[in-house]
């Protein structure tokens, strides 16, 4: 159904309309004298007042065609409805006015039969082509939107098995990985990062020892110190693990590839694999290595008892400015708080 709105302040042209449009039972007419209620009528919804169509007077007194028109333009939900405006022979600037503020056809009084029942069928039928497209277009869009959230859950899904390959052959708890990827999320945030780096924080974080898995047994599960030379091979995890991810087109791998390779990097630059210094440590790696560090403190290793957390922090301060980033050490002690609530949720013995 197809619904065409006639404003004119003369009820016998309104009455032509009616007469001329009511064989065509796939329209509704609607009629109305006075503009003002017209406008008031379009300012509801299109489910609540639809409109496919106006055929709209110029010389009206309490509003005329062009004032109609300029008030009309402020409903951006009707933006696509046709108005026809109807004027004398003579008013030609009149029409050019109308062409300039969005008429899309004229009718000259008196009105044509012929004439008025051609322009509106044109004219909705190229509404229902306009409303074809925009369904197609939303249709697409939906399909990319879920074929965008598939990739992203099959790349989840890639960087969850990476890195639970990585947890079987590190003698860390998986709890470990889930505590430090939201405490990286959590400076991220503290920091200012977009959201959208946030959350590829959270995802990315866990590989960051992704390259663990291309060390020998013998240095990754030795209860005791390494050897220097056990040390150099222990160390070259880190671009392992950057070789592992590096290449990807996906932004959350090559953030990984960026964690895995930078987070034992120092901010005084004595770190490993490059030596980098200060901001030359991309920032992911710089929030990283704080989360990695704290949350191995604080952890139970074979090797080791758990820090207080005080005493972590301590630590913290202590290397802000020599491991660590200064900024990413403030940032992390404004949320240690949230910290706190995120060892509580994951305690070691509770991966399952």
């Amino acid at each position: 159904m197809h619904h065409v709105i006639a404003i004119d302040d003369t009820p016998t042209n309104l009455v032509v309309y009616r007469q001329i449009l009511k064989d065509n039972e796939a329209i509704h007419f609607s009629a109305f004298e006075n503009p003002k209620e017209a406008l008031e009528w379009l300012a509801a919804s299109e489910t609540e007042n639809p409109a496919d169509l106006i055929l709209l007077d110029y010389m009206m007194p309490q509003l005329n065609g062009l004032e109609f028109m300029t008030a009309f333009s402020a409903f951006n939900h009707r933006k696509d409805v046709p108005i026809v405006m109807v004027t004398a022979d003579t008013e030609r600037s009149v029409r050019l006015r109308a062409l300039e503020s969005g008429a899309r056809d004229f009718l000259t009084k008196p009105v044509d039969k012929a004439e008025l029942i051609t322009r509106v069928n044109n004219l909705l039928a190229l509404r229902d082509q306009s409303r074809q497209l925009s369904n197609r277009a939303l249709l697409l869009a939906s399909e990319v939107r879920k074929a965008t959230t598939e990739i992203r859950s099959r790349e989840k899904e890639v960087v969850f098995r990476l890195s639970l390959a990585a947890e079987y052959r590190d003698p860390e708890t998986g709890s470990h990985i889930k505590r430090m990827a939201r405490y990286s999320e959590l400076v991220a945030q503290e920091i200012g990062l977009p959201d959208s780096e946030c959350a590829l924080m959270l995802e990315a974080a866990p590989m960051h020892d992704i390259g663990k898995v291309g060390i020998p047994d013998d240095i990754l599960l030795k209860p005791g110190k390494l050897t220097a030379e056990e040390t150099v091979q222990m160390r070259r995890h880190a671009e392992i693990g950057h070789r592992i991810l590096s290449g990807s087109t996906s932004p959350l791998i090559r953030m990984a590839a960026t964690i895995a390779y930078t987070h034992h990097e120092k901010w005084d630059g004595s770190g490993y694999p490059r030596g980098l210094k200060e901001e030359n440590i991309p920032m992911y790696g710089r929030i990283v290595a704080i989360a990695d560090v704290f949350d191995a403190l604080t952890s139970v290793r074979p090797y080791k008892r758990a820090w207080e957390v005080e005493s972590a922090v301590n630590l913290l301060r202590e290397q802000s400015g020599h491991h660590f980033d200064p900024q990413c050490v403030e940032a992390f002690l404004r949320v240690l708080p949230m910290v706190s609530e995120i060892q509580k949720l994951y305690q070691d013995g509770d991966e399952d």
